[in-house]
């Protein structure tokens, strides 16, 4: 069984760690923190759009591994939320074919895991706020909830 829309809509995305990985950077490239667990899969961002959190809205492409800096066009076909210092912040689900419900579940139980190690995280830096995965949503609504990037954005307000 595969979790597709109808017609997934095609998005950019740049690859920011990639695939086995265990250096995590943010939008600016600077190296946030060096995880003790390889990342699953590509994760990026979209240039172009800003998510709830003031940040550039993530991506994670499913497939192989992809080099750091990689731009590519791959269809969204749904989205991750997850609360991170009690700010939602949306992750596009992407890859070249429709995400199998395997997928979807594997990717589901990654950022459950992820949250609970973001708020000690979190905790060890004295950062308060919320940590969870909230679950699947569809791609419409984590696109209608970013906004356009607006000219001259320096990166996020708040550091992650």
């Amino acid at each position: 069984m595969t979790y597709a829309e109808p017609a997934a809509p095609l998005v950019d995305v740049v690859i920011e760690v990639p695939r086995g990985s265990f250096l995590k950077r943010g939008s600016s490239g600077r190296i946030d923190f060096v995880s003790p667990l390889p990342c699953p899969f590509n994760y990026g961002a979209v240039p172009g759009l800003l998510g709830l959190e003031g940040d550039l809205l993530d991506a994670l492409v499913l497939g192989p591994r992809l080099p750091l800096g990689t731009r590519l066009q791959v269809r969204a076909w749904g989205a991750i939320t997850l609360m991170d210092r009690g700010l939602i912040d949306d992750k596009l689900v992407c890859s070249a074919e429709p995400v199998t419900a395997l997928q979807r579940a594997q990717v589901l139980r990654f950022f459950a895991f992820y949250a609970r190690c973001k708020a000690l995280l979190n905790a060890m830096r004295r950062r308060p706020g919320r940590n969870a995965c909230e679950g699947w949503i569809d791609t419409e609504r984590a696109l209608a909830r970013a906004r356009p990037l607006p000219a001259g954005w320096q990166g996020p307000d708040i550091r992650f």
